[in-house]
C-alpha cells in the first residue's frame, strides 16, 4: 500500500528546476539585444545562472558580431613553412613551434599550396626523403570579414582546424583555428605547452594597432608600445584598464591612457580577454 506523501516532500517534487525557473523568467521576451543580456545578468543575480554559464552565453551572442579578422593570427605572426626548405630545417621548425598544422607556400607567402600536419611528419625518421608535396592536405581559404558563427559552423561541418584569411586583393591576412573561435565562448584554452609568449600576446596589425590579452604583464606592454604605465598597482594589461574603468568594461568600451587608445573586444562579466589598441593623434582621438 502507498504511504500518502508528506507536505515536504510534496513541496521538494514540485519545486521547478534550474532550467524551469531560467526559462520562466526568460518569457518576458526582451525586445532587443541589450535588454536581453540584462535579463542574464539578472538571472545570474537572482541565483539562476552561475558565472561561468553566464560568460559562455554572452561569448555566443559575442561571436555573432565579430568578424575573422577580429580573432586570427596576422600574417606576420604565422607559422609558415617553405615547399623548398631542406626537410631537416622543417622538422626542426615544427618541433620548435609545438603547433600541429603549418600552412605550405611556394615562391611567396601569399601561395599556399596546402597545410602540413605534423604528425604525417612522425613516419619519417632521419636521414630519410621527405616528400613533402605528397603530405599537404588542402588549404582552405576564407575571406577576413567572414563572420565567426558562420566559419564556426563550417569548422563543424567539414571537420577543418585551420583556415587562412585573405584579404580582399587575395593576398594571405592571417590564420585562424576552430581553438581561435572557440575561445570566444569559453574563453582561453590552455594546454602544458601553452606559455603566452610575447609575440602570442602581442599582435600587430598592417593599420599600425595592436591586439593584445588581457593577461600580458604591463612591463611587456611597455616594452612592445614603448609605453611607460606603471605596474605597481597592476601586473597585468587588464588590470590596468579595469582599474581605470573602475568596473569590467563591456565589448566596445574604449578609454584613453598615457597616449593610446583602449578598445575593448572581447570581455564577459567577470574579466576582459582581448583589447584593440592604437596610438592617439593631437587631438586625442586614434590615429
Amino acid at each position: 500500500m502507498d504511504l500518502p506523501s508528506s507536505p515536504a516532500s510534496r513541496h521538494l517534487s514540485s519545486k521547478p528546476t534550474w532550467l524551469e525557473r531560467l526559462t520562466a523568467f526568460l518569457l518576458r521576451e526582451p525586445e532587443d539585444r541589450e535588454e536581453l543580456v540584462e535579463l542574464l545578468h539578472s538571472a545570474f543575480e537572482r541565483h539562476l545562472l552561475d558565472a561561468d554559464a553566464l560568460a559562455m552565453i554572452e561569448g555566443v551572442l559575442q561571436v555573432g558580431d565579430l568578424q575573422v579578422r577580429d580573432v586570427m593570427v596576422q600574417r606576420g605572426q604565422m607559422n609558415m613553412i617553405s615547399v623548398d626548405d631542406p626537410p631537416e630545417a622543417i622538422i626542426a621548425f615544427v618541433i620548435q613551434s609545438g603547433h600541429s598544422r603549418f600552412p605550405v607556400y611556394q615562391d611567396s607567402r601569399d601561395n599556399v599550396i596546402g597545410v602540413l600536419l605534423a604528425k604525417d611528419l612522425l613516419r619519417f625518421g632521419a636521414g630519410a626523403p621527405l616528400p613533402l608535396r605528397q603530405l599537404l592536405r588542402p588549404a582552405v581559404f576564407i575571406p577576413e570579414s567572414k563572420r565567426l558563427n558562420v566559419l564556426l559552423k563550417e569548422f563543424r561541418a567539414n571537420r577543418n582546424h585551420l583556415a587562412v584569411a585573405v584579404d580582399e586583393y587575395g593576398g594571405v591576412a592571417g590564420l585562424v583555428t576552430i581553438e581561435d573561435v572557440v575561445e570566444q565562448i569559453v574563453g582561453d584554452i590552455e594546454d602544458e605547452y601553452d606559455t603566452h609568449p610575447v609575440d602570442d600576446r602581442i599582435r600587430s596589425d598592417r593599420e599600425g594597432r595592436w591586439r593584445i590579452k588581457a593577461i600580458t604583464p604591463i612591463a611587456e606592454l611597455n616594452g612592445a608600445l614603448g609605453s611607460q604605465f606603471s605596474d605597481e598597482d597592476f601586473d597585468t594589461v587588464g588590470g590596468l584598464v579595469v582599474g581605470e574603468f573602475g568596473r569590467v568594461p563591456k565589448r566596445g568600451d574604449a578609454i584613453s591612457l598615457g597616449g593610446f587608445h583602449f578598445k575593448v573586444l572581447r570581455a564577459d562579466s567577470r574579466r576582459i580577454h582581448m583589447l584593440l589598441v592604437e596610438r592617439e593623434t593631437a587631438a586625442g582621438g586614434p590615429l
